[in-house]
C-alpha cells in the first residue's frame, strides 16, 4: 500500500470495526484489582476480556490465534499469536484494567459514558489507557496482511492488572515462555506522546515507591479548643516529616537514595524534545489562573519529569471532609505518598532507607509508622541504527516530521520485567497519551486521529523489522 492507501485502510477499519466496540469497552467499570478488591465477584473484568477476545477473533486475520489464560485467582491475560515468515518474534504489549473514575468530569462526560466529539476525541475511562492497544495491534496485523507485507511472528500480550503494578504478570510470563520466545523487538502501546504531530518513543520510565505514613498522637479525638496548644497536631507532625523528604519551597527530593545520575544522551534527547515542544511542556496542564510550573526552564522540566524523583500525596485517612469536620483535634493522620523514582533507583534499597528516615526521632514523641514498597524504573537500550531509521521514516511518511524521543515520568512494570529477561531486544515504547488526554484523571480521552496514524507507523516499522532481519 502507498501512504494514501494505508491511511485509508487503517482509518476505515478504525471507524467501522474498532470504535463501536471500543466505546462498549469504555462503558465497563473494570477497575484494576487495587481499586476493586471484589473484581472477580463483580465480573466487570471478565466482561471486558470477553468483549475484546471475541472482537479479536472476529476481526483479526484468519490465522490469528487468540486465547485467554485464567489461572487461579489471578486476573486473566489475553495471548494472541500471528505466524510470520521469519523466525524472529515481535512482542506487542497492552492492558485492559482501568483506574478508578475520579471526580471532576465535565458536564456531559463521565468515566463509563463514551463520548466521541467532532475533533475525534473519545472521552471515557480506559480508552487511551490502555484499551485501544489490543484493537490497534489487530489493526496493524490486518494492514500487514492486506498489503501483502511479510513480517515476523507477532505475539500480543494484553494483561489486566497493570494499574495495580502487574502483580500477576510474572506468573504469566513464565507460563507463556514458549509462546513469547526471545523477541527481537518489543512494542509497548501504553506510553505517551509529546504532541499529536509526530511519532514519539519513550526512552525511560520512572519507578514508583509507594509510601504509607501514619502519625498517631492520641487514642481518640478531643475538643480542639481544649487540646489546642497542648496536644501537637498529627497533621503538623506529618508535615515536618514530609520536609525530610522534600524541599517545601522547590519540590526537590532530598534523600540521596532517591537520586540518579542522568546519562548525557538522555539530557540531549530532552533538549531536542524541548525544542520541539516549546512552552507546551509547562502549559498543557489545566492550571488555575496564576499557577505555573515548578521551574521556567523547559529542559529542566522534562528532566524533572523523567530522571528526578517527585512526591505526590495521593490519599489520606483521618482528616474529615470539610463539610463534616467538627472542632476536633483528630488523633492521627495516615497519608498515601507516591514517590516517582528515577531509573536505576532500587525500591528494595530506597524503601528501607525512607522508612528509617521518617521513623527516626519522631517530633513530640508521636508514634510514626511507615511502609514502603514499589516498582523499579526502566531505561531503554540504545536504538539500533535500523530501528532509529525506521522510526524517522515512518514518522516522516505518516506525519511529515521526524520521530522524537523522550523520557516519561510514569511507570510500566512490564518494561522492567521484560527488559531484564531480554537484554538484547530492541524496544519501542509508545502510545497515545498526549496533551490533555489526562489518563488517571477526569476527562480522559483517546485522540482517535492520532491512534490511527500511530497504527500506520507501526505497520511501516514492522515492515522495516522484516527487511532488516530478512537481509
Amino acid at each position: 500500500m502507498n501512504t494514501k492507501e494505508l491511511l485509508g485502510h487503517v482509518g476505515e477499519f478504525w471507524d467501522a470495526r474498532i470504535l463501536p466496540t471500543l466505546m462498549d469497552y469504555v462503558k465497563i467499570p473494570n477497575e484494576s484489582p487495587m481499586f476493586d478488591k471484589d473484581w472477580a465477584k463483580h465480573g466487570h473484568m471478565e466482561r471486558a476480556v470477553s468483549l475484546v477476545e471475541q472482537w479479536m477473533k472476529t476481526n483479526g486475520p484468519p490465522d490469528l490465534q487468540v486465547r485467554v489464560l485464567r489461572e487461579g485467582k489471578r486476573t486473566p491475560l489475553i495471548l494472541a499469536e500471528l505466524p510470520g515468515s521469519l523466525p524472529q518474534t515481535v512482542l506487542l504489549y497492552g492492558h485492559l484494567d482501568k483506574q478508578p473514575p475520579m471526580t471532576g468530569w465535565r458536564k456531559g462526560l463521565g468515566p463509563w459514558t463514551p463520548v466521541l466529539d467532532r475533533q475525534g476525541r473519545l472521552y471515557g475511562r480506559g480508552g487511551a489507557d490502555d484499551g485501544y492497544s489490543a484493537f490497534a495491534a489487530v489493526a496493524l496485523a490486518r494492514a500487514l496482511k492486506a498489503s501483502g507485507q511479510p513480517h515476523a511472528r507477532l505475539v500480543m500480550l494484553i494483561e489486566c492488572c497493570e494499574e495495580s503494578g502487574s502483580p500477576h504478570l510474572p506468573h504469566y510470563l513464565a507460563v507463556c515462555k514458549k509462546q513469547i520466545g526471545s523477541p527481537s523487538l518489543v512494542i509497548a502501546l501504553d506510553s505517551g506522546a509529546g504532541n499529536y504531530e509526530r511519532l514519539w518513543s519513550t526512552t525511560s520510565l520512572r519507578g514508583l515507591l509507594q509510601v504509607g505514613l501514619k502519625v498517631e498522637v492520641l487514642r481518640e479525638g478531643v475538643h480542639s479548643g481544649i487540646a489546642g496548644g497542648i496536644v501537637p497536631s498529627p497533621f503538623r507532625i506529618a508535615r515536618l516529616l514530609l520536609d525530610r523528604l522534600e524541599d517545601p519551597a522547590t519540590g526537590r527530593i532530598l534523600p540521596a537514595e532517591l537520586q540518579a545520575d542522568i546519562p548525557p544522551a538522555r539530557i540531549e534527547q530532552a533538549r531536542r524534545a524541548a525544542r520541539v515542544l516549546g512552552s507546551a511542556v509547562g502549559t498543557d496542564f489545566p492550571f488555575v489562573k496564576g499557577a505555573q510550573p515548578q521551574v521556567d526552564n523547559i529542559v529542566e522540566l522534562l528532566l524533572n519529569n523523567s530522571w528526578r524523583a517527585a512526591l505526590t500525596i495521593t490519599g489520606q485517612e483521618g482528616i474529615p471532609e470539610t463539610g463534616k469536620g467538627g472542632n476536633v483535634l483528630y488523633p492521627s493522620v495516615n497519608l498515601k505518598i507516591s514517590l516517582r523514582i528515577p531509573p536505576g533507583v532500587k525500591p528494595g534499597k530506597a524503601g528501607p532507607a525512607i522508612k528509617k528516615l521518617l521513623e527516626a526521632d519522631p517530633p513530640h514523641g508521636a508514634r510514626v509508622s511507615v511502609s514502603a514498597g514499589g516498582m523499579e524504573g526502566w531505561e531503554a537500550p540504545p536504538l539500533a541504527p535500523w530501528l532509529g531509521e525506521a522510526l524517522d521514516a515512518a514518522s516522516r511518511e505518516i506525519f511529515g516530521k521526524d520521530a522524537c524521543h523522550f523520557g516519561l515520568g510514569g511507570t510500566i512494570p512490564f518494561m522492567q520485567m521484560i527488559g531484564d529477561k531480554f537484554p538484547k531486544a530492541q524496544f519501542l515504547i509508545t502510545g497515545v497519551l498526549g496533551p490533555h488526554s489526562n489518563a488517571h484523571g477526569p476527562n480522559e480521552f483517546l485522540h482517535v486521529p492520532y491512534a490511527k496514524r500511530l497504527t500506520c507507523c507501526l505497520v511501516r516499522i514492522l515492515a522495516a523489522h522484516h527487511d532488516h532481519y530478512a537481509g
